[in-house]
């Protein structure tokens, strides 16, 4: 049941609807049973595959390594960025009612901000563990320190959360007079923007700037850490020296390439500019395929959390045949 609430801001009386209506897919009908099922598949598959990332680097004493620790992060950011957003849009999908109350629609943006940001910041950590691991291998663990390591991640985490307690108040501000439809399939920004009836430019140049903190400057640091790591690799003379430096790297390489090509077509162009459409199919990919495809980039090119799971599988059954 929709209610309307009269708010005074600025001076200026706005419509504050009780509910959005998420539009999602509506206008493609025989695309939503489709798409709940392999939505569903996909997300079932990243709970199982992230979720396995975790025990894993936390049952293996092998994994108890800055690597792991920060990728047993990421793992756990993809569970809370997928799961924030893919509920809602499946109960979307399977039914008539789109709607979602104003204060999930609230909760959905701070959340699909701050985990976005902080995965930024996370994935430029983790270039940098990559840096001093190839290019400083003898200090490695005393400049990885556990400390340091722990110190990375709660800024990470804090400059995510920041952002998103500055950018989403932003967005939910700006008044909508009285439109509720919502053309996307969550509470994103972009199309939180577009909603609104007055001129967006400040805002939009405000989403710009502090997106150039959020997304752009771990890139560069991303981009600087790897073109030492280049560097470093080429100067090794054995060729398996060089294949296990670039095949330790190219996990990373390739989760960054999947995030930031997403993210940066996305949110450096929030407003009017981009194809709506094409925003909902690129943010679908953004949400369920790649935190889907992480563990097994991780996995399928990883020896060791091939050998890892092998030992914890082994152990299982050995446990196992000893009960008996």
């Amino acid at each position: 049941m929709c209610f309307i609430c009269i708010v005074q801001m600025d001076g200026t009386n706005e419509s504050t609807q009780g509910s959005f209506i998420l539009l999602g897919f509506s206008d493609r009908p025989h695309l939503e049973s489709i798409l709940f099922v392999v939505i569903l598949i996909a997300y079932l598959l990243t709970l199982v595959g992230n979720t396995t990332i975790i025990l894993v680097s936390r049952l293996d004493p092998h994994l108890h390594t800055p690597m792991y620790f920060f990728l047993a992060h990421l793992s756990f950011l993809d569970l809370s960025f997928t799961t924030s957003s893919i509920p809602q849009l499946l109960y979307n999908l399977s039914g008539c009612d789109k709607t979602i109350s104003y204060t999930g629609c609230a909760i959905q943006l701070f959340l699909f901000l701050g985990l976005g940001g902080v995965e930024c910041l996370l994935l430029a950590v983790m270039a940098y563990d990559r840096f001093v691991a190839i290019c400083k291998p003898l200090h490695y663990m005393v400049i990885m320190n556990p400390r340091l390591c722990l110190g990375l991640v709660l800024v990470a985490w804090g400059c995510g959360v920041a952002n998103s307690l500055v950018m989403s108040p932003v967005t939910l501000r700006l008044p909508r007079c009285g439109h509720r439809s919502v053309d996307h399939f969550l509470c994103e920004m972009p199309a939180l923007i577009r909603m609104a009836c007055v001129n967006t430019a400040a805002v939009e140049g405000t989403v710009f700037v502090l997106a150039v903190g959020i997304v752009l400057s771990p890139l560069v640091c991303i981009l600087v850490s790897y073109g030492c790591i280049v560097r470093a690799v080429l100067q090794i003379q054995s060729a398996s020296g060089r294949h296990k430096a670039f095949n330790t790297c190219g996990s990373h390489l390739t989760v960054v390439s999947l995030f930031y090509g997403n993210i940066i077509y996305m949110y450096m162009q929030p407003g009017n500019s981009s194809s709506q459409d094409q925003g909902k199919f690129l943010t679908l990919f953004y949400n369920i395929v790649t935190p889907l495809l992480n563990p097994l980039i991780y996995t399928l090119r990883n020896k060791e959390v091939k050998g890892a799971l092998r030992r914890l599988l082994l152990h299982d059954r050995e446990g196992g045949k000893e009960q008996k």
